[in-house]
């Protein structure tokens, strides 16, 4: 068994979001994503995985496929690899995402940013 405290993880910087690895095992991930106020994860999908995001603080928008979804701290939501997802927080607070990711498509998904 592994435990690692979330809030260590919770890096947080004016410019843009930040990526900290929590843990990394082959064929999967869990990190932290880290936002300021109004910064965006640029879209994206993960051909083959699944993805969980749990809103830990905060509160933005997921865009799934074109479909904008408000979210907010206790929220749990899952991609499917095939699905352009992206987040953007609120304009007016920081947010910070716990991010599973099965079946990691590729390497440069497990480092952090």
């Amino acid at each position: 068994m592994e435990k690692q405290t979330l809030s260590d993880f919770q890096e947080y910087r004016e410019e843009k979001f930040t990526k900290k690895i929590v843990f990394k095992k082959e064929g999967h991930v869990a990190f932290l994503l880290n936002f300021g106020p109004g910064h965006q994860l640029p879209t994206h999908n993960h051909t083959g995985a699944t993805v969980y995001l749990t809103v830990l603080e905060g509160s933005g928008f997921m865009i799934a496929d074109g479909s904008e979804t408000a979210v907010t701290t206790g929220d749990l939501v899952q991609v499917e690899g095939h699905e352009a997802f992206a987040y953007r927080s609120a304009d007016d607070t920081r947010s910070s995402l716990s991010v599973v990711l099965i079946n990691t498509p590729s390497e440069e998904y497990a480092k952090d940013a």
